[in-house]
């Protein structure tokens, strides 16, 4: 007897003309169906068995039409080909839910016709329409946007790993995003032996997921979809042609669980590290997982600490079955359930038991069915909703930002004081030496009050011993010793230290390394553009501004040495007999030319005192801002633009955490 699989690449052969049913399933999944030459009926019932009357029109579970209706899964029901010309040859039933069935020669035409059509119709939904992408509510959008702007203002600064799983999550659910918002795929994970294939066919209802005590028994996953246009969910999934599956066509259980895609992971602590790996896989993509443990391995530290504890932050879409009660006697399932709950709250996991958002644990059989009705019951629920793939997107964000934390939280206030500013602003000031050109500069401002008041006599005689020094005031540029310069360049560096210091007090690590870096690649040249600026930032050409009283104590100044000139002469012309002697007066004016030239010039130095001072902070002054100009434009500004990048990225960081005060 021919075995005819399913493969994605068919070429269909004539068919007879398809019909419309008024079967739901049919209506839910195909805009047609192709009617068999004979009705078959399902190997999972006997023969000879009375079928429950259908609505009038309504195709029957075994007919094409029921098959039909399936697509792009296979249905549980079998051609049964026993009125076909060699139904002689095809006695033997087939009833393993498989999509490749066994079919006569006569049918395989008409079979053929119908995945040609299945393959052109199996991704769309309702009157062949594709289905209706997932929709994000505004706040989630909102968080995915942050999340995405935070990635791109941290790939600079950090490493591509460190924002590996953020770019994964944004994939992700921009990926699920453009697929069925209709369906809700789920996964049931276990380890081996806890009986999650025997669930998986339970729900089901039909034996689609291979059994037994061969371990591992499931080699890879099976996906089974309740309705059509899931084809796009399970491709994301990687998962074959030849490994999706359809339930037991069931009016009430295709209405329950209506939008389900459930899917039979390998063992999660399989020995073979490909079925770990596809675990593994599979769990990051699915929107909500059933955990299947057993009352012999529901402690296990394998499955506690490498899933159920990281994926704490996802209980709204996980539930927690206990498989195989009926191993246990009397009250043993209820003292178990109770440990298992306390395991579960130590890993972290919310549970739902009285209507919270948390996870679910439940209690059954698959062998016997007990519970497995309870089970269907909260999965339709939770199906119907339609939000578990929203849930699942936010946990990831959320556990996405709790990954990054450390990258962008800080328990303190961060930044650069004004007291840091100015502290760095003073060592510049010092290392160019500012208060001493300030004071240098009032004591050129004193000599040059000294140089206009003083005495001819004195100005000679200091003439004679400044000659060599510059009358214009300014402060001579002389070339500094190798030591000196070497101690000015120490004292830039130490500034730009202790400032880089202050300014990544407190940020996380990344942050702090990047404003570090800024300040040593803006201290490049410092000591050299803060020499050329010592020369450029000078006093301006010239002699010092004068008080408006100086000409009036020069002329005063005039006026003592004249009077001593004219005493003095008084005097000779008294000596050479020229004058008549009269001592008194020429004494008197020649001692008040002597006493009255160094009272002024001491009284012009007191007045002087004042101006000179102003003189000198005006010059200290100058020089102080230019040096912090220089410093705060190859190294302050820097600095301050990192710091500005990372408040950024530290709003961005809230908006992605859900609070505006996510981060210190």
């Amino acid at each position: 007897m021919p075995r005819f699989p399913y493969t994605p690449t068919f070429t269909p052969t004539p068919a007879p003309a398809p019909r419309t049913t008024a079967d739901p399933a049919a209506a839910s999944g195909a805009p047609g169906s192709t009617k068999a030459p004979e009705p078959s009926h399902s190997s999972s019932r006997p023969s000879a068995s009375p079928r429950p009357a259908r609505p009038s029109g309504a195709a029957e579970p075994g007919s094409r039409a029921s098959s039909k209706s399936s697509a792009p899964f296979a249905s549980s029901t079998s051609p049964n080909s026993a009125g076909s010309p060699n139904s002689s040859d095809s006695t033997e039933s087939w009833d393993d839910g498989l999509i490749a069935r066994r079919v006569t020669e006569a049918t395989a035409a008409a079979l053929a016709a119908e995945r040609a059509s299945v393959l052109e119709t199996g991704s769309r939904g309702p009157a062949g329409k594709p289905p209706a992408p997932l929709a994000y509510d505004g706040r989630l959008r909102s968080r995915l946007d942050a999340l995405r702007e935070l990635v791109g203002l941290s790939r600079t600064r950090l490493d591509s790993r460190t924002l590996a799983e953020a770019g994964r999550v944004l994939d992700e659910a921009a990926a699920r995003r453009k697929l069925s918002g209709r369906h809700t795929v789920v996964a049931i994970a276990g380890a081996t032996g806890s009986g999650k294939s025997q669930l998986f066919n339970a729900l089901a209802g039909v034996p689609i997921s291979e059994t037994g005590v061969r371990r591992p028994t499931t080699a890879a996953p099976i996906a089974c979809s309740w309705s059509d246009g899931a084809a796009g969910l399970i491709d994301r999934l990687g998962i074959p042609g030849r490994l999706r599956r359809r339930p037991l066509q069931s009016p009430e259980a295709e209405a329950q669980l209506r939008g389900l895609v459930l899917v039979d992971l390998p063992d999660h602590d399989s020995a073979a590290v490909e079925h770990r790996k596809q675990v593994d896989r599979i769990l990051k993509l699915v929107d909500a997982v059933i955990w299947v443990v057993d009352p012999e391995k529901y402690a296990d530290a394998v499955l506690h600490e490498r899933y159920l504890r990281p994926m704490a932050g996802h209980a709204e879409i996980m539930f927690i079955v206990l498989n195989q009660v009926d191993r246990l006697p009397g009250d043993a399932a209820d003292q178990v359930l109770d440990d298992l709950r306390r395991l579960l709250d130590e890993d972290g996991i919310a549970l739902g038991e009285h209507g919270e958002p948390g996870a679910r644990v439940l209690a059954l059989s698959a062998l016997t069915g007990d519970g497995i009705g309870e089970l269907r019951e909260v999965l339709g629920e939770f199906v119907a909703e339609r939000g578990a793939a929203a849930r699942r997107v936010s946990a990831d964000v959320d556990a996405a930002a709790t990954g990054l934390r450390p990258m962008y939280a800080t328990g303190q206030r961060v930044g650069l004081s004004e007291e840091a500013r100015e502290e760095f602003a003073a060592r510049l000031a010092d290392a160019v030496g500012a208060t001493a050109a300030g004071e240098a500069a009032e004591r050129a401002w004193l000599r040059n009050a000294g140089r206009a008041c003083g005495t001819p006599w004195l100005r000679l005689w200091r003439w004679y011993r400044f000659r060599g020094e510059s009358t214009t005031g300014r402060i001579p540029v002389r070339t500094a010793p190798a030591d000196e310069e070497a101690t000015a360049r120490q004292r830039v560096e130490q500034a730009v230290r202790t400032v880089a210091d202050r300014a990544s007090a407190g940020l996380p690590a990344p942050w702090a390394q990047a404003v570090r870096e800024a300040a040593v690649r803006g201290s490049q040249g410092l000591p050299e553009a803060l020499d050329e600026l010592v020369a450029r930032a000078g006093l301006p050409p010239g002699r010092p501004p004068r008080p408006g009283w100086w000409p009036a104590a020069v002329l005063v100044q005039a006026a003592m040495t004249l009077l001593q000139v004219m005493g003095g002469l008084w005097l000779v012309g008294q000596i050479v007999g020229v004058m008549a002697p009269n001592l008194g007066l020429p004494v008197l004016l020649m001692a008040c030319g002597i006493v009255g030239g160094p009272l002024v010039e001491w009284g012009c130095r007191m007045a002087a005192r004042g101006p000179a001072r102003r003189y000198g902070q005006e010059a200290e002054r100058r020089l102080r801002e230019a040096a912090a100009g220089c410093g705060r434009a190859r190294v302050l500004e820097p600095v301050a633009a990192e710091l500005l990048r990372y408040r950024e990225v530290r709003e961005q960081y809230g908006r992605v955490a859900r609070s505006g005060t996510g981060v210190g």
